[in-house]
């Protein structure tokens, strides 16, 4: 068996250290954050702009292109370019603030990331980099002339790129050993015209030591040598060198701010943050840099000319260790740990037999793993300001997460896009986790439970959502994706779970799940009203705030999403009941609690009213109007009417015998509460294998609502199912509340209103993580129904599929986004010729926030892989049912059967 030295070292190697200690941890984007926000009115994109970036040092973090750090972020490495042309230097991704873009903020630069192991032993980024004037201004004044019915103005729409007049940048780290890191860079010349190009490798620390702290006085240092390096010394990190070839130039300043050039203040110190940037615009003025080649932040300057389609290669060594010869071995030790991740990959893939599935995947979880981030936030010393600084407005006080004193977060954290969100979101989060199983499920396991201390989870039990407002309320999927993590895990390990994790997660949602119960039940009658719930537009009316009159939805998401996290607490309890008997108690809590929510849906007042239509056949909002004694039906069409197929669970005789407590419980509730009894979905017919299925959906409203979503003219998209029904194209949903007229209309592609900031859409477009649940939901009615069951795919199609298929033939909808079409195109790059049929391009993926309903463009943050890399897990799967299918009889697909609930 051929050795797998990465597979080694991710077992080795549990927590952030040793091989993980430096990794891809910067964000893409610090300025712009909450975190950096000290406005009086909470203007955190006009507080701290992108044209300040340049010039004033961060308090909580630091940003750069392709950039790493130590776990910390204390020591920091990462690029600078210079074509010649630009007003300064590219340090940092440039894009639009939210103010500025017709559909919020949105990063306006083409980079990739193409490869990465789990441990980061090996990482491969792709920056294209124009070699003439950057158009800054003609972005900014383009996006600002646009309204939100139009499209976004993209780098690739200047034409920067329509002569070839670029670099190809390729960054390369390769780990000698933990400590020890091989960079190389190649500039690649894609004109036919010899180009200028300055790279510069840049070193520097995070700025701790100017905030007025006493025991954060230390001052850390950058030098030169006068040799082949230059040495970094931070009394927590210890001593780096920086090895180099050639002769370039050293350049030295303070990672500070220029408080004369940002605030008309005397600086404190000489040489800010941006001397040398200062330097090199101004063709080499020496007044701006530190003559004594040293301070907090060195860069090693290489000017290039590179020839008509030609390349460069820079190689540079990042080492603990002192070293006399460090390109001694650098070439052989680079293939030795490139060589080592393509085995890794080989083991990973193997059963995958498609080239170009392939390197979907890889790319996709080279997304996953560069979009980690140490992310650092006191919320109680961001509050109460810096002693070294003015104290902040009192006003702040009153804007956002004042509640939140307690959270203070330092940890490496997988983000959902580092440059558009470089901040975690907790629903993201449980999504992202799947993928990274597979990877590192250490990693992954780390991520759910650090969300659930103390230092994070509110001592109300509520988990953090995102820095703009933490008390702001997610979909409860952090128990599922627990279970999916648990069960990831046990299978890699041939069986053997990791109950002490499950444990430790299970007790701390109790209280989130208590939580839920106390804050968002505002009746007491198991009805959940949740607010947005991460749909952002989705609704009517801004589900985050108070309607007016006292009106009240109770929303059929809200309550289905606790149906599922019921079940998700169900199944983890039955799970620990088997190592401890005592979990048998909480099982039964939880099937009862089930019950409960089911038992609410279907009679919510006295009046019998449902959630569930049954003129329309399909589930929707209510809206409550006390002041008139008025209940609405919201006959939206979304997503919102499909949630309820997510609280689903299937129980096995295994598990039932080996739970006698539980199975008591359940069957005495079952005979002696015949209102609840009924609640359940063919719990006393045996499915596949004498199976028990506990489901919100009885058998009847499931095919209803499949009906719906397998209509291409309703959900059913060629890219997957849709978060809004297309018949609201024609039929706009409209209703008027005290003068004015709320309406909702399918919108296939980007969002034509504000609500939420406007840079999301949930009135049409494909989104990955509820299509993945739809996914799951599936495969488990399956277990129960086995081939009993069939639905008519696409509907009006005469072609009948058990739900299994379905699945399957979703996935593959899904997974059309991203591979080459009949056109030899692939979808997400929107037909655009430049990105489909240019070799420098076309191969190249970018795993989009959410995709466009129709032509499967991609949308939002452009590289948010996070939950978009889930597409690597339906890659395996399909793959697998590939090989089942090979090794089986075709069956048919046409044979129209179906079941009478």
């Amino acid at each position: 068996m051929q050795s797998n030295p990465e597979k080694e070292r991710i077992i080795a190697t549990p927590k952030n250290s040793g091989w993980k200690k430096w990794g891809p941890y910067l964000s893409e984007r610090q300025w712009g954050t909450v975190r950096e926000d000290y406005s009086a009115d909470g203007s955190a994109w006009t507080y701290f702009p992108y044209e300040q970036a340049i010039s004033r040092a961060y308090r909580w973090g630091e940003d750069g292109i392709a950039a790493i750090s130590d776990t910390k972020q204390r020591m920091c490495f990462g690029w600078a370019f210079w074509n010649g042309k630009d007003p300064y230097i590219k340090e940092r991704l440039f894009g639009v603030a939210n103010p500025e873009g017709n559909h919020g903020e949105d990063v306006k630069e083409l980079y990739y990331y193409l490869d990465s192991t789990p441990t980061h032993s090996y990482m491969k980024m792709l920056y294209k980099y124009p070699q003439n004037a950057f158009p800054y201004r003609k972005i900014l004044e383009q996006n600002a002339r646009r309204g939100r019915d139009e499209p976004e103005y993209e780098l690739i729409d200047t034409g920067v790129f329509q002569k070839d007049e670029y670099f190809d940048i390729f960054i390369e780290y390769a780990k000698a050993s933990e400590e020890d890191i091989l960079i190389k860079v190649t500039a690649c010349n894609r004109s036919v015209k010899k180009a200028r190009l300055d790279i510069l490798p840049t070193l520097w620390f995070r700025n701790t030591w100017y905030w007025g702290y006493e025991d954060q006085t230390y001052v850390p240092n950058v030098a030169a040598s006068g040799r082949n390096y230059i040495v970094a010394e931070h009394e927590d990190v210890g001593k780096y060198y920086l090895y180099f070839e050639g002769e370039p130039e050293e350049l030295f300043c303070e990672n500070e701010t220029n408080r004369l050039k940002v605030f008309g203040q005397p600086n404190p110190r000489p040489y800010p943050k941006d001397s040398i940037n200062d330097y090199i615009i101004s063709g080499g003025e020496i007044k701006y840099l530190n003559p004594q080649k040293t301070g907090t932040k060195g860069a090693i300057r290489n000017t290039l000319q590179v020839n008509p389609k030609g390349e460069v290669t820079l190689r540079f060594r990042l080492s603990h260790r002192y070293m006399e010869t460090p390109f001694i071995n650098f070439d052989e030790k680079f293939t030795e740990r490139k060589t080592e991740a393509d085995v890794y990959y080989a083991d990973l893939q193997k059963n995958i037999k498609d080239a170009d599935l392939r390197k979907i995947q890889r790319q996709a979880y080279a997304g996953m793993l560069w979009n980690k981030q140490f992310y650092n936030f006191n919320v109680d010393q961001w509050l109460t300001g810096d002693p070294a600084s003015a104290a902040p407005p009192e006003s702040r006080l009153n804007i956002r997460n004042q509640s939140w004193r307690h959270l203070h977060n330092g940890n490496i954290i997988s983000m959902p896009d580092k440059w558009e969100y470089p901040w975690y979101a907790a629903w993201d989060l449980a999504f992202h986790c799947i993928p990274l199983a597979k990877l590192d499920p250490s990693f992954a396991k780390r991520q759910l439970v650090i969300f659930l201390r103390e230092y994070y989870m509110h001592p109300n039990g509520q988990i953090p959502a995102y820095e703009w407002n933490f008390s702001d309320v997610n979909p409860p999927v952090h128990a599922w994706g627990a279970w999916k993590v648990y069960a990831i895990d046990k299978e890699m390990n041939g069986g053997k779970g990791d109950k002490q994790f499950l444990a430790s997660v299970f007790h701390k949602l109790l209280m989130n799940f208590t939580w839920w119960v106390n804050q968002k039940d505002r009746e007491g009658n198991n009805l959940f009203e949740g607010g947005f719930l991460g749909l952002d537009n989705i609704g009517v009316f801004d589900r985050s705030h108070p309607l007016p009159n006292g009106a009240y939805i109770e929303q059929a998401d809200g309550s289905s999403w606790m149906a599922m996290y019921s079940l998700n607490m169900l199944r983890i309890a039955i799970e620990l009941a088997t190592y401890e008997e005592s979990y048998q108690e909480m099982a039964s809590k939880f099937f009862e609690h089930f019950l409960f929510i089911s038992k609410a849906m279907r009679n919510i007042t006295e009046d019998e009213i449902d959630l569930w239509d049954s003129e329309d056949e399909f589930y929707y909002d209510i809206l409550h109007l006390p002041a008139d004694n008025q209940s609405i039906l919201l006959k939206v069409r979304s997503l919102v009417g499909l949630i309820p197929m997510f609280a689903v669970e299937i129980l096995t005789p295994e598990m039932i015998g080996q739970l006698p407590d539980f199975t008591r419980r359940l069957e005495w509730v079952l005979k002696n509460r015949p209102d609840l009894a009924r609640m359940v979905s063919r719990w006393h017919e045996p499915g596949r294998g004498e199976s028990r299925m506990l489901a919100l959906m009885r058998i009847h409203r499931l095919k209803r609502t499949l009906r719906r979503m397998l209509d291409e003219t309703e959900f059913l998209s060629d890219y997957g199912v849709r978060s809004l029904s297309k018949y609201h194209k024609d039929h706009p949903y409209v209703m008027q509340m005290d003068g004015i007229t709320y309406s909702v209309q399918y919108l296939p592609g980007e969002s034509e209103s504000g609500m939420f900031g406007g840079n999301s859409n949930w009135r049409g477009p494909v989104w990955f993580p509820v299509n993945y649940l739809i996914i799951e939901s599936l495969v488990k009615y399956y277990e129960y129904y086995g081939d009993e069951m069939t639905v008519e795919y696409p509907t009006g199609s005469g072609t009948f599929l058990n739900l299994k298929q379905v699945a399957e033939e979703l996935m593959a909808r899904l997974l059309r986004i991203f591979q080459l079409n009949e056109k030899g195109e692939r979808p997400f790059y929107g037909g655009d010729a430049k990105f489909n049929h240019d070799p420098y391009f076309k191969n190249h993926m970018m795993f989009y926030e959410y995709f466009h309903a129709d032509t499967g463009r991609g949308l939002g943050a452009s590289h948010q892989t996070g939950w978009t890399g889930l597409i690597t897990d339906l890659i395996d799967r399909l793959e697998t049912a590939r090989i089942a299918r090979e090794g089986k009889p075709t069956e048919s697909k046409t044979e129209k059967k179906e079941v009478v609930g």
